[in-house]
């Protein structure tokens, strides 16, 4: 997809900053999670989580992580008391979605959570506003119309308040199945391209795209991560980075997808090997997702002795790899000169 040109408003402009290094790169941790953290929590401590406990681990993987990392994901529900422990000068994303999707009706349709506004979040710290959208661009005409206008809504919000705007779209098909499984493996190329492409157009303002990759790393032969049932070959794998790529018309970083810290370092190296532009990571479990049952049976003071060692160790790896070719974020403009406000 062509990009031309464009100036951004200032806030913008330094809220995409502010969530970068640099040089540009968005080296970004994940701790938004709330639903299904404290399921894990709940699983691995075989009882009921607290909303203290929920923010106790938020707090911790805020202040041992963001020293490495250019910025922080976290929810106003139970992140904020988490901002007051980050390293200085780590920028700051807050979600604005509620947690899941609404299951009483087909869709997986999206919600706001209701107490809170674009400008009560950059009140409560936001550099950037971020929502997560289950996406299926081949889903009945009607569903993507409400999501559609939902995006526009915030995309609108934001733009008058001159805030970032970080779009998080993830792909299913409910006729197709779990979204791990060989049959979406194969899909999900054509449906990540597909959503890079639509939620790049202007009506929708969003500034930053946070993707998946457009494969399954688990079904690409000639990958460590192959487990034996082959969706594409490394080779069309590259391929499909490349597509994804190309119908992208906004600046665009990787999730981790919920992936090991090494499947997701490897399935960058692919992304680096393809030599696309993306603008770096936002990658949440990952890095911090093995100290779940070390929290849960040991406590917030093994959680911390676990995330200094192993975590440190898995975000710094990231980075590593994230310097052998992420490109910065104003890549796509052109320059950073098009783009300042």
């Amino acid at each position: 997809m062509e990009v031309s040109a464009m100036r951004m408003g200032k806030g913008k402009y330094e809220g995409i900053q502010a969530c970068a290094d640099e040089k540009g790169i968005i080296a970004a941790a994940a701790m938004d999670q709330r639903g299904s953290l404290r399921k894990a929590i709940a699983k691995a401590k075989g009882g009921d989580v607290s909303e203290a406990e929920l923010t106790e681990f938020k707090m911790a993987v805020t202040k041992i992580l963001t020293p490495y990392a250019s910025a922080i994901l976290l929810d106003p529900e139970f992140g904020l008391p988490a901002l007051k422990v980050r390293a200085p000068g780590t920028g700051v994303l807050l979600a604005y979605e509620k947690s899941g999707y609404d299951t009483s009706s087909k869709g997986r349709l999206p919600d706001l959570l209701p107490e809170w506004s674009v400008r009560r979040l950059v009140e409560a710290g936001a550099n950037a506003i971020k929502i997560l959208l289950y996406y299926n661009p081949f889903d009945e005409v009607r569903i993507n119309a409400v999501k559609h206008a939902f995006i526009e809504r915030v995309g609108a919000e934001c733009a008058a308040l001159d805030v970032p705007f970080f779009l998080e779209p993830l792909a299913y098909d409910d006729s197709v199945g779990d979204e791990k499984s060989l049959e979406f493996a194969r899909v999900k190329p054509k449906y990540v391209a597909k959503y890079m492409e639509e939620f790049s157009k202007d009506r929708y303002g969003v500034d930053v795209l946070k993707v998946e990759l457009p494969f399954n790393i688990a079904y690409t032969q000639g990958t460590s991560a192959f487990k034996g049932e082959a969706a594409y070959t490394r080779a069309e794998a590259i391929q499909h980075l490349k597509a994804a790529a190309q119908a992208a018309g906004k600046p665009f970083i990787y999730l981790s997808a919920g992936v090991s810290d090494a499947v997701f370092r490897e399935s960058l190296e692919l992304a680096i090997e393809a030599d696309v532009p993306f603008s770096g990571v936002l990658c949440g479990r990952a890095t911090w997702q093995e100290g779940i049952p070390v929290y849960a049976t040991q406590g917030v003071q093994a959680l911390e002795e676990w995330l200094s060692d192993r975590g440190v160790r898995n975000i710094q790896m990231l980075n590593e790899v994230l310097a052998k070719g992420a490109k910065p974020w104003w890549t796509h403009y052109g320059s950073l000169e098009a783009v300042r406000g």
